[in-house]
């Protein structure tokens, strides 16, 4: 309730424990406390998603809710390229999609942000405790009100959305 043309799009995400003290793997992986398996509901306030990256920036990155799954430390992030992820309306599958279609990989992703925010002074850096989304696993597909949702994450727990 309350979105505009909402659409599912399930994700990575990381929570911070500190700061990153650079961009490379070795100084991101000590910084990141845990990941989790995401479902990030966007929306869109113009008609039939016809946007540019300027309307996206202006539209709040088309947030719209997140819903996080369970915790779990980050092991094996030479992994997180190959972890697949399965979407489902009921039983039907709909899309699939791997980590490597965020930036290469959902870890790289991060690295991407650090390295923005880094030659961006004037932005809001990043907190400890804050959580990071990687960028959507697969296609981003329109809900509606009476459906089920369900995902399949490698490696981690699927999340399970009933839209009211």
């Amino acid at each position: 309730e309350g979105l505009v043309q909402p659409r599912i799009e399930p994700e990575i995400c990381f929570k911070l424990k500190h700061v990153p003290a650079g961009s490379g793997i070795d100084e991101l992986l000590p910084a990141i406390e845990w990941m989790a398996h995401a479902v990030e509901i966007v929306q869109c306030h113009h008609p039939d998603w016809k946007v540019t990256i300027a309307d996206c920036t202006a539209d709040n990155g088309l947030h719209g809710r997140l819903i996080i799954g369970t915790a779990v430390p980050l092991e094996r992030h030479e992994k997180l390229p190959g972890v697949k992820a399965r979407l489902f309306k009921g039983e039907r599958l709909v899309d699939e999609g791997v980590g490597a279609n965020v930036l290469g990989s959902p870890l790289l992703s991060l690295r991407h942000l650090v390295e923005l925010l880094k030659r961006q002074p004037q932005a809001e850096q990043l907190r400890a405790g804050e959580i990071i989304t990687t960028g959507v696993l697969t296609d981003a597909h329109p809900v509606a009100a009476g459906e089920t949702w369900r995902t399949e994450v490698t490696g981690l727990d699927g999340l399970t959305i009933v839209f009211s």
